[in-house]
């Protein structure tokens, strides 16, 4: 499952290609489209529209995806940043249309991300943050962490916490465990 390319790449070009090799059916989605796995658990696809964000193609463009299983959702943002995220407040439809029972934190928790806003309208009651330890960009971004904190939910990340693994039940109970590396 993909969303429209902004622009090609070589790594985008060799994914194609190990695709194609591979026999793999690609599914392209956009805005709106709806993906089952099985009764009572599909994806919401909330991002990108049809006319792409010209600037910062690649990021702004990720797809943005949510799970919904009974009463647990998980919010998938890719690396999407302000610019995206102020687009997507203003076209939702209803408050549940990001509201997020785990909050997938955008670009690593760049500075770039994960706005006041955007946070308050996804309201998690856990937030992650897929990040290396000591990496160049610095990232997660302290202010972002602040935000988080501010929304009240518990912050996982993968450059303090190693691997996370997330189980829920039918009534959405979430269990999330840490194991270090």
């Amino acid at each position: 499952m993909i969303s429209k390319q902004g622009e090609s790449s070589r790594q985008y070009e060799e994914f194609k290609e190990k695709v194609k090799q591979k026999k793999i059916n690609i599914l392209v989605v956009k805005k709106g489209d709806r993906v089952t796995i099985e009764k009572g658990i599909y994806f919401e696809i909330l991002w990108p529209k049809d006319k792409l964000i010209s600037d910062n193609v690649l990021n702004n463009n990720s797809m943005v995806a949510k799970l919904n299983y009974n009463q647990f959702s998980m919010l998938f943002t890719g690396d999407i940043e302000a610019i995206a995220e102020k687009q997507m407040l203003q076209e939702k439809k209803t408050k549940a249309d990001l509201k997020a029972t785990i909050l997938k934190v955008a670009h690593h928790g760049s500075k770039s991300s994960s706005t006041k806003e955007f946070l308050e309208a996804v309201a998690p009651e856990f937030a992650l943050i897929g990040v290396g330890k000591n990496n160049t960009f610095g990232h997660p971004n302290n202010e972002v962490l602040e935000r988080l904190e501010q929304t009240g939910g518990k912050v996982f990340r993968t450059d303090l916490d190693g691997e996370i693994t997330i189980r829920v039940n039918g009534k959405g109970k979430v269990w999330i465990n840490k194991r270090l590396k």
